[in-house]
């Protein structure tokens, strides 16, 4: 499977500096949770270091890893298309350093920039889709190992 496709370098110099103006830095411990599934959306990371595991509950109290992400990697999409709720959970792996934008102020930059809008867009989608693959890969590798049990 190819590279996971990277945010900040699939946009535009101008686009980046614009995105980049509204983030703040962050850190996570290890083993820290960061989102859980069905949470608020209301912002995203860019991971500098570190790595985040990326989970699903497929029955109570039962997590599957489905994507590990790490420097360069967006974490959070939810944010983007509503009703604006965490789709996955989130949790670092190891202590991880990152970018962290608001939801609502890159929305609203978005929406004075449509150039700005369509390339974070397409890029998310592109996103979004090698970690579509990479997901279903995952689930189809933990149910042959446990026979569809967890």
């Amino acid at each position: 499977m190819p590279t996971a496709l990277r945010l900040l370098p699939a946009l535009s110099p101008d686009h980046r500096e614009r995105l980049m103006g509204l983030a703040r830095e962050v850190s996570f411990p290890a083993d820290g949770r960061i989102f859980e599934a069905g949470g608020s959306a209301d912002r995203f990371w860019v991971v500098r270091s570190g790595t985040v595991s990326l989970y699903q509950e497929v029955i109570a109290e039962r997590r599957i890893s489905v994507a590990t992400l790490g420097p360069g990697d967006l974490l959070g999409w939810s944010w983007l298309f509503p009703p604006h709720r965490w789709d996955f959970g989130a949790e670092a792996f190891s202590p991880v350093r990152g970018y962290e934008f608001d939801a609502g102020q890159v929305r609203t930059l978005c929406d004075a920039d449509a150039s700005l809008e369509l390339s974070l867009t397409r890029t998310i989608a592109a996103i979004l889709a090698h970690r579509l693959e990479t997901t279903r890969a995952a689930l189809i590798e933990h149910y042959a190992r446990h026979g569809g049990v967890g």
